[in-house]
């Protein structure tokens, strides 16, 4: 594998070449919109060229919103910070006392009860622990749901923070991944995302089929799909890098 460096359609594209490649992909990477093309070793510069200019509204598409919609700031995880859970903000109220660790809710506030001297990183991972806890529970309900309005099946879910993705399936072995970011957003927005994944394990792209069967299943999903676009992403630290199996897919955004 090696990487060089295209402009094409006046944008720097970075060209990974990988000897065990058969198609190309191309990703939008964030927090600054890089953008990066995965390639067959052999393949010449010229049809890489014409693939990108094909899909270069799309990329444009992309960059722009991922470059415009905001982002969360830096967060210390301190009393007075605004969190949210299921789309509705709740004030983080911090309690240094005894030697657990423990997080509750109130109708306006979380309070996340830890040891005196518990530093950022400890209340950062308390309070995502608590989060996927709660994803969990209402995603169990949300997926029987889903599955019998679909009539689709995975064989499992898993939940992983991802910073790009919302969610995304191994076809294979009918496995779907949920962000856990979703449960900050309103709670459609968590059965939009299943329903599309579900709907993928029988429409792999984003065909015209798909789109049917999403809206037969999902009517609202436009205007949630808004929500999604609009609502703050999860921070990230400018130069900070993704795995390969949670950036921004190209086709994972149309």
């Amino acid at each position: 594998m090696h990487n060089e460096k295209m402009i094409i359609g006046g944008l720097p594209i970075e060209i990974i070449r990988k000897e065990n490649l058969k198609n190309l992909y191309i990703r939008v990477n964030p927090p600054a919109g890089d953008v990066t093309v995965s390639t067959p070793a052999g393949l010449k510069d010229e049809d890489i060229e014409l693939f990108v200019l094909r899909k270069l509204p799309e990329i444009t598409k992309v960059r722009d919103r991922m470059l415009t919609q905001e982002r969360e700031s830096k967060r210390e995880y301190v009393s007075g910070e605004s969190h949210y859970l299921w789309g509705k903000p709740y004030r983080l109220q911090v309690v240094h006392e005894g030697t657990r660790h423990k997080i509750v809710k109130t109708p306006t506030k979380i309070i996340m009860t830890v040891p005196e001297g518990t530093n950022t990183k400890a209340r950062e991972k308390l309070l995502i622990e608590w989060y996927r806890k709660e994803l969990k529970r209402i995603l169990e309900t949300v997926v029987i749901d889903c599955e019998k309005k679909t009539g689709i099946h995975a064989e499992e879910f898993r939940i992983k923070n991802m910073r790009t993705r919302w969610g995304t399936c191994n076809i294979d072995k009918r496995r779907i991944w949920i962000n856990l970011q979703l449960v900050k957003k309103p709670m459609e927005c968590l059965e939009y995302v299943v329903i599309h994944e579900l709907v993928h394990l029988l429409e792999k792209n984003h065909t015209h089929r798909f789109h049917a069967l999403i809206e037969e299943f999902c009517p609202t999903w436009k205007e949630v799909k808004k929500i999604l676009a609009t609502m703050p992403l999860d921070y990230m630290e400018k130069g900070e890098k993704e795995t390969d199996d949670e950036q921004a897919d190209i086709e994972r955004y149309l």
